[in-house]
C-alpha cells in the first residue's frame, strides 16, 4: 500500500517555527543595538538608586535631618543657576552610563571543576607525602588542599599550567628515585602530552610545576655568530642558558637561546656521544656539525649506516674524505691515528724549541663517525679490527692535537660502544622519544623536565660535561638531495657547502721529450718499487735507461698501472715512493738499460731499480698517443699507502 504524504501544515511547521525564531533572534539582537545606551543609562541608574538607598540606611537617625537640609540646599542652588537642571540632567546621565558600562568579570578563585581537579590531586599526594607518626600532617585523607598548595593556575581547557607545592620536611626529596615517584604522579595527575619541568627547592620544601611551551622547529642550517672552536648544537630554553644567538627563522629574524659547544685545547669536553631512535636526527645533528666546522678546519666522515646522508659533502673543499665501506673506514681512522700523532710530536718540537706549533698542527681535524657499530659488525664477520680501535689515539690525544670526534648511535647498539669512546665522549646529546631511564643512562643525571612519547626531529636533551640537562633542538639541516626535503631547507644547506674541488686533466705532450741526465746518482743499496704511467703499453721485451734528474720525495704517492718515464736527480732510499709522467713509450719501441744492474720490466708495470731515471730513446717513427683518460680527481687523499715492487 502506498504511503500517504503528510499534511502540509505538519510538514512545514517545523520550518515555519523555525523561521520564526530566527526573526525574533535577529529582531531581539537589532533592538538590542539600537537601545544599548538607554540599558547602559538605565542599569547605572539602578546602581546609583541602590547607592544612595544603601547610604541612608547607613545614616545614623539623628543625622538624616541635617542630610536632607543639605540636599534640598543643593538642589535649591542648582534649580537657581542659569542651566542648572539641565547640567545637573547632564551629569547624572553621564555618571549613570560609566556606572551602567559593561566590565569584564574578573575570576578571584578557581571555579568548581578546578576545585575538584586540585581536590583530586592532593588526594593522590596523601600517601607519599604523610606518615602515619605526624601529629599534624600536611597532606591527610580528607583535608584542606590550600594549605599544601600555595600557588596553581589553569589554561583555557581547565587544566594545570603552574603549581607550587609545600611537602613536609621529612620526605627524602635528595633521592631521585623519591623524586622521580612524585614527578610521575603529578604528571599522569595533570594530563599527558605536554612537557612539565620540575624545580625542587630543599631548603624551604618547596616544588615547583610548570608546563614547558614547546621549542621552535621553525630555526634551519644557516651561519651562526660564533668564534673558531664554537659549535652551535641547537636552542633550548630562554632562562637554561646566558647566551643568545641572531638566528633568521620563519618567523621573521629573533635572539635564540643557544646551547654551544667549544673545542680546543682548553675546552673540558673535546669529543661528542649523539644516541638517538632511528629518524630521531643524529644524522643532521652531524650535518649541522661539519657545516659549522667546515670553514675553520677539514672533516673526515665515516658512514656505518651506508645510506648516502652525507653524498652532498662529497668532494668539496676541506671534506678530507667521506667513507662508506669497510676498507675506506679502516684506512681513514687509521689515518687520522697517525695524523694525530705527527701533530703531537711536531708540537712537542716545536715547543722544545721555544717556536710556536706548526700552522699544519693548529687546524682543526673533526672526524664525525656516524652508527660505527654497523662496521664493527663487518669487521668481526670479516677477522678484521673494530674501527672504535682505530679512534683510541685521537679520542685521548685529539683535545691537544686539535682532533675532535663526534660519534653518533642508535640506542639499540649503544653496547657495542668502545670504553675509550664512553669515556673521552664528555659532551652527550639524547634525541628523539626516550624513558627518563635511559636518557639518565647515556646523559648521567636525569632530566628537569618529563618526556613526551612524540617529538620532532631534532628534538631531545644535551649535557655537556658536569653541567646541568638542557632541552636542545636541532637545527633543520635534511639531506639536500632527498626528495622529501622541502626547499627552503634545501636551500638552506645548499648555501652552506664548501664549493668544490676543480677537477683537470694534463693536457698531452706534442712531441715526446727526451731526458737526459747532468747530475750524479747515489745508488741505493736496497732497489725501489716505482709504479709507472703512460698513455700506450710496453711490452715485456722492452727495456728503457734508468738515470736521476730529479728529486724523490716520500709524499709522492703511486697511483698508476701503466709504464712511463721516471726521472730522478737525488739520493733514493727504499722507503721513498715515486710518480711520474713523461713522454709515452711506444709499443715498438725499443730502449737502452744503463743502470748498475740489469733491470726486467715485465707487464705488470712496476719496476725494481737501484737509482731511478728512465730515458726514451728514438726507434722508429711514433705512432700518434691517443688522447689520455680524463680521470676524476678523487680529491687530497687523506692517508699514503705505499706501492708494492713487483718483478
Amino acid at each position: 500500500m502506498a504511503r500517504r504524504p503528510l499534511p502540509r501544515i505538519l510538514s512545514s511547521g517545523s520550518a515555519q517555527i523555525a523561521r520564526s525564531r530566527e526573526i525574533a533572534r535577529t529582531a531581539a539582537d537589532s533592538a538590542t543595538d539600537v537601545l544599548h545606551p538607554l540599558i547602559t543609562v538605565s542599569r547605572g541608574l539602578r546602581k546609583l538608586a541602590a547607592t544612595a538607598r544603601a547610604r541612608w540606611a547607613a545614616t545614623p537617625k539623628e543625622r538624616r535631618g541635617p542630610t536632607l537640609l543639605l540636599v534640598a540646599a543643593c538642589v535649591l542652588v542648582v534649580a537657581l543657576m542659569p542651566y542648572g537642571p539641565l547640567l545637573a540632567l547632564v551629569l547624572l546621565m553621564a555618571v549613570a552610563a560609566w556606572l551602567g558600562r559593561e566590565r569584564p568579570v574578573v575570576k578571584t578563585g578557581p571555579d568548581d571543576a578546578e576545585i575538584a581537579r586540585l581536590k583530586g590531586l592532593y588526594e593522590a599526594l596523601v600517601p607519599y607525602f604523610s606518615v602515619p607518626e605526624d601529629p599534624a600532617p600536611l597532606f591527610a585523607h580528607g583535608g584542606e588542599w590550600s594549605g599544601a598548595f600555595g600557588e596553581y593556575a589553569f589554561d583555557e581547557d581547565g587544566r594545570l599550567t603552574r603549581l607550587q607545592i609545600a611537602y613536609p620536611p621529612y620526605f627524602t626529596d635528595g633521592e631521585p628515585a623519591a623524586r622521580a615517584r612524585i614527578e610521575q604522579l603529578l604528571h599522569a595527575k595533570s594530563g599527558r602530552g605536554r612537557e612539565y619541568r620540575f624545580d625542587w627547592d630543599e631548603e624551604g620544601n618547596r616544588l615547583v610545576m610548570s608546563v614547558l611551551p614547546a621549542l621552535p622547529t621553525t630555526i634551519a642550517a644557516q651561519r651562526f655568530v660564533t668564534v673558531p672552536g664554537e659549535t652551535v648544537l641547537g636552542f633550548t630554553d630562554a632562562d637554561a642558558v646566558q647566551r643568545t644567538v641572531p638566528v633568521v627563522s620563519a618567523d621573521g629574524t629573533e635572539d635564540a637561546p643557544a646551547v654551544v659547544w667549544r673545542t680546543g685545547p682548553r675546552s673540558a669536553e673535546p669529543h661528542l656521544l649523539a644516541v638517538g631512535q632511528p629518524g630521531s636526527g643524529t644524522t643532521s645533528l652531524l650535518r649541522s656539525i661539519a657545516l659549522q666546522a667546515l670553514p675553520h678546519g677539514d672533516v673526515l666522515i665515516v658512514e656505518g649506516g651506508g645510506t648516502g646522508e652525507y653524498a652532498c659533502l662529497t668532494g668539496r673543499a676541506g671534506v678530507l674524505a667521506v667513507e662508506c665501506g669497510l676498507s675506506g673506514a679502516l684506512a681513514t681512522l687509521e689515518w687520522a691515528a697517525h695524523e694525530t700523532e705527527r701533530r703531537l710530536i711536531a708540537a712537542n718540537r716545536a715547543r722544545q724549541a721555544g717556536q710556536p706549533a706548526p700552522e699544519d698542527t693548529r687546524r682543526p681535524l673533526w672526524i664525525l663517525l656516524d652508527r660505527p657499530s654497523v662496521l664493527g659488525h663487518l669487521a668481526a664477520a670479516d677477522g678484521r679490527p673494530d674501527p672504535q680501535e682505530l679512534l683510541q689515539v685521537p679520542l685521548r690525544h685529539g683535545r691537544t692535537a686539535q682532533v675532535t670526534v663526534v660519534v653518533a648511535e642508535q640506542f639499540d647498539s649503544t653496547e657495542t660502544l668502545s670504553e675509550a669512546v664512553l669515556t673521552h665522549t664528555r659532551a652527550r646529546i639524547v634525541l628523539g622519544p626516550a624513558a627518563p631511564e635511559q636518557i639518565a643512562a647515556v646523559l648521567g643525571a636525569r632530566p628537569h623536565t618529563t618526556p613526551t612519547p612524540e617529538v620532532p626531529a631534532g628534538r631531545g636533551y644535551a649535557r655537556l660535561g658536569t653541567g646541568p640537562v638542557l632541552r636542545l633542538q636541532v637545527p633543520a639541516t635534511p639531506d639536500p638531495y632527498d626528495d622529501a626535503t622541502s626547499e627552503a631547507h634545501r636551500q638552506a644547506v645548499l648555501a652552506l657547502l664548501p664549493e668544490r674541488r676543480a677537477i683537470t686533466a694534463p693536457a698531452p705532450p706534442a712531441h715526446p721529450p727526451v731526458v737526459t741526465t747532468k747530475t750524479p746518482v747515489a745508488v741505493a743499496a736496497n732497489p725501489v718499487a716505482v709504479a709507472v704511467r703512460a698513455p700506450t703499453p710496453v711490452a715485456a721485451q722492452d727495456t728503457v735507461t734508468v738515470k736521476a734528474p730529479a728529486p724523490v720525495t716520500s709524499q709522492d704517492p703511486v697511483t698508476s698501472q701503466d709504464p712511463v718515464t721516471v726521472r730522478t736527480p737525488a739520493p733514493v732510499t727504499s722507503h721513498e715512493t715515486v710518480t711520474v709522467a713523461t713522454a709515452p713509450v711506444p709499443t715498438h719501441e725499443t730502449a737502452t738499460v744503463k743502470a748498475p744492474a740489469p733491470v726486467a720490466v715485465t707487464s705488470q708495470d712496476a719496476v725494481a731499480i737501484s737509482a731511478a731515471a728512465v730515458e726514451t730513446l728514438p726507434g722508429s717513427a711514433p705512432e700518434p698517443a691517443p688522447a689520455p683518460r680524463a680521470e676524476p680527481d678523487s680529491g687530497p687523499a687523506p692517508f699514503h699507502t705505499p706501492v708494492p715492487a713487483e718483478g
